[in-house]
């Protein structure tokens, strides 16, 4: 998996060793106020990311993780990733931690993943937003997706295909 790189940012794949640092970015508890959950302990985390880095179970789905980093600054920021079914759709989503959001960085870091992706053969993206998560369907709508009349888990689905 390649680092996925824009004029700010350097999307790294994730690493167990990312989790030190990503604890910090995510535990503001109010990221999880339309994703649910609270924030994860380092152990938790690492615990986590071990689970991503071995795979999904099922051969024709591929999980794709990056830590996103502010090149300059060399401190992470955030998340994206993908779970690219059949090679062809991506589910997307992304997170950024409360200190760094507000600058465009989830939109930044978005656009670039479905851009990777499209490079590698993806043709449709779908995300599953909050109906009230005016942020994150600003970054979907940047990212050329749409919503549907679609529900996921109380989410709209949003989708853009190619």
């Amino acid at each position: 998996m390649a680092t996925i790189t824009t004029g700010r940012l350097a999307m790294l794949p994730l690493r167990v060793e990312h989790a030190e640092e990503m604890a910090g970015v995510l535990d503001d508890p109010a990221l999880h106020t339309f994703i649910g959950g609270a924030p994860d302990t380092v152990e938790e985390l690492r615990a986590r990311y071990r689970r991503m880095l071995a795979g999904s179970p099922d051969p024709a789905v591929t999980w794709l993780n990056w830590v996103v980093q502010l090149r300059g600054e060399e401190c992470l920021v955030g998340t994206v990733q993908a779970t690219v079914h059949g090679g062809r759709v991506a589910e997307i989503a992304w997170v950024v931690g409360t200190s760094a959001q507000g600058r465009g960085i989830a939109t930044e870091a978005a656009r670039a993943l479905v851009a990777w992706l499209g490079e590698q053969g993806v043709g449709t993206f779908v995300a599953h937003i909050h109906p009230e998560h005016h942020a994150s369907a600003a970054v979907a709508t940047a990212c050329g997706l749409t919503p549907t009349d679609e529900w996921h888990d109380g989410e709209v689905t949003w989708r853009l295909t190619g």
